[in-house]
């Protein structure tokens, strides 16, 4: 049986992958910060604390995993916040930067000797298309200085996708089974507009999204497809095959110039090793 580890299941895209996980006969472990949602969603899935805010609850939730489980086989880094007013995280990171990227850099590296014993191993990474307006800041990855809402949102999945690209190549280069794949889900109907989203650009997806988002088990073909599909290979990014990239059957799409960019990815590579504390057991003599 594969096992598979998805963060952020109570909703959404989360939601509907654990569902599809599940039908096909999966051990489904959801990793969220409310487990007793998750059970009552997902009657079978088996419910773990995880707050990717909190890089001491990422450390305690893969050393617990640690303790039950000799093997994983698929971990999807789909968690996520977008728009939010600016917030840090328990450790002083800003929330989005943290959330979506340093939250799940910390949970893969910690996890990765239980995913090199997996069959057939995969790490999707869930980006998004708006990845390709993203800059990465490291002068100022808290947002203390002229912070606006989708700009580092967009810095945080630029970093998702630079990120699942960077560990390809590690991968690569020590010899590791795992495979490091992109996907992202277009444009989705997901709470994630209601909730995080502030003034205009609220305004803009309250309008927007019941004339162009498809339903978020439409939008989750892209995640299942690289998480799933015998032609995926490491370093792949699938999206949908609609116009835009909004929606459609899942393809296999073109990351930005910065999310291929090696030097960008040895750069935020090391920054995050710094700013989590987490250093993957990778040996490789080529990076």
């Amino acid at each position: 049986m594969t096992v598979s580890l998805i963060t952020g299941t109570t909703s959404g895209l989360g939601l509907a992958t654990a569902r599809a996980l599940l039908d096909r006969g999966d051990q489904v472990i959801a990793a969220v910060r409310d487990p007793e949602r998750a059970t009552r969603l997902l009657p079978g899935v088996e419910a773990r604390r995880l707050d990717l805010a909190d890089l001491d609850s990422v450390r305690t939730f893969a050393g617990d995993l640690r303790a039950d489980h000799r093997h994983l086989d698929l971990l999807i880094n789909n968690a996520g916040v977008m728009g939010m007013p600016r917030t840090l995280t328990a450790q002083g990171h800003e929330l989005q930067f943290g959330v979506n990227h340093l939250g799940h850099f910390a949970l893969t590296g910690l996890l990765l000797d239980l995913l090199a014993a997996g069959r057939d191993p995969r790490v999707v990474t869930v980006s998004s298309s708006l990845h390709r307006k993203g800059e990465l800041r490291f002068d100022d990855l808290t947002g203390a200085t002229g912070y606006r809402p989708m700009v580092a949102y967009n810095q945080s999945k630029l970093a998702n996708a630079v990120f699942g690209l960077q560990l390809h190549r590690r991968l690569i280069a020590a010899g590791n089974p795992i495979r490091s794949v992109l996907a992202h889900p277009g444009f989705t109907r997901t709470n994630m507009q209601r909730a995080g989203t502030v003034g205009a650009n609220r305004l803009m997806l309250r309008l927007a999204t019941p004339l162009i988002a498809q339903s978020a088990a439409r939008g989750a073909l892209s995640i299942l497809y690289a998480a799933t599909a015998d032609p995926v290979r490491g370093g792949d990014f699938y999206g949908p095959s609609g116009p835009g990239e909004l929606r459609g059957d899942p393809k296999l799409v073109e990351s930005s110039a910065d999310a291929r960019d090696p030097q960008l990815g040895a750069r935020l590579w090391t920054v995050s090793e710094q700013l989590t504390g987490v250093r993957y057991a990778l040996e490789s003599h080529s990076l």
